[in-house]
C-alpha cells in the first residue's frame, strides 16, 4: 500500500505562488513506475485533473493552468511537486495527489489552497 502525503497548501493572494509537495511511502513502494498526478476539487464540483507526469517525465496539464502551473518529480525523494504561479481565486480548491500504475490507484488526503482576491 502506498501512502501519499501532501503539503504546501495555504492562503495566498491573487497573483501569488505556492508549491505543493506529495511524498510517497510504504512497504516496497517503487515510486518511479507511477504516473503521478495532481487533482483538485472545489466545493460542489467534481474532482478534476490539474496536471500529471508519467514515469518517463511526460507531462500534461488542464487548459486552465497551462503556463501557470508546473508539475515535476524527484524519484530519489519519492516526491512530486506542483509549482503554482499567478494564482487566481478560481484556483481555490482542495488539491489531491494521485499515484497510478496499472490497476493501482492511490490518493492522498488533500491539501487546501485558498486564493483571495
Amino acid at each position: 500500500q502506498v501512502q501519499l502525503v501532501e503539503s504546501g497548501g495555504g492562503l495566498v493572494q491573487a497573483g501569488g505562488s505556492l508549491r505543493l509537495s506529495c511524498a510517497a511511502s510504504g512497504p516496497g513502494t517503487i515510486f518511479n513506475i507511477y504516473t503521478m498526478g495532481w487533482y483538485r476539487q472545489a466545493p460542489g464540483k467534481q474532482r478534476d485533473l490539474v496536471a500529471a507526469i508519467t514515469s518517463g517525465g511526460s507531462t500534461n496539464y488542464a487548459d486552465s493552468v497551462k503556463g501557470r502551473f508546473t508539475i515535476s518529480r524527484d524519484n530519489a525523494k519519492n516526491t512530486v511537486y506542483l509549482q503554482m504561479n499567478s494564482l487566481q481565486p478560481e484556483d481555490t480548491a482542495v488539491y489531491y495527489c494521485n499515484a497510478r500504475w496499472q490497476l493501482y490507484n492511490h490518493w492522498g488526503q488533500g491539501t487546501q489552497v485558498t486564493v483571495s482576491s
